[in-house]
């Protein structure tokens, strides 16, 4: 065999190495991408039934239950425009009651439950779910409860937004 027959296959070894390991880590990091989804997507049938990905919005108001004795907690996510039935066994973050944020993480099941293996709470009075807040007509950074907001003259310049 000449010497460049021999770099040829050493050539076209390396990049079916390279191909092969590529191909892997791009598998490997598709397995780990998570998709958000807002209730109205998710009743619209855009989410997939089964598999894992987060949906955002808010806790619907009256909906939380929790089943007396167990740790089960049965809650609805809304967009006010579409509501999903969530199911969740654990301990919710402290910041977690009606009428405010949430993500949830887990997978819808064929009856339309969202059975959650993790929920997320808002960490301020400024948190909207992302893709939720064009739907309310504000903008993020602007608080939901106008009782909330600060005005310049109130603190000094540069902290809060005037109103």
């Amino acid at each position: 065999m000449t010497p460049r027959r021999r770099r040829m296959l050493l050539v076209i070894g390396l990049l079916g190495g390279v191909a092969i390991a590529g191909g892997l880590a791009l598998s490997a990091l598709r397995d780990n991408v998570m998709f958000y989804f807002v209730p109205t997507q998710v009743a619209e049938g855009k989410a997939p039934v089964g598999e894992t990905f987060r949906l955002g919005g808010i806790v619907a108001k009256g909906s939380v239950y929790r089943t007396p004795g167990t740790m089960q907690v049965h809650f609805k996510v809304t967009d006010y425009k579409h509501e999903i039935p969530v199911e969740y066994t654990g301990v919710l973050p402290d910041l977690f009651r009606a009428n405010s944020g949430v993500i949830v993480q887990g997978k819808l099941l064929p009856n339309g439950v969202f059975l959650a293996n993790q929920v997320l709470a808002k960490h301020d009075q400024y948190y909207r779910p992302p893709g939720i807040h064009p739907k309310w007509g504000i903008d993020y950074g602007d608080p939901r409860d106008p009782s909330l907001a600060v005005s310049t003259s109130e603190f000094g310049a540069g902290m809060g937004r005037a109103r």
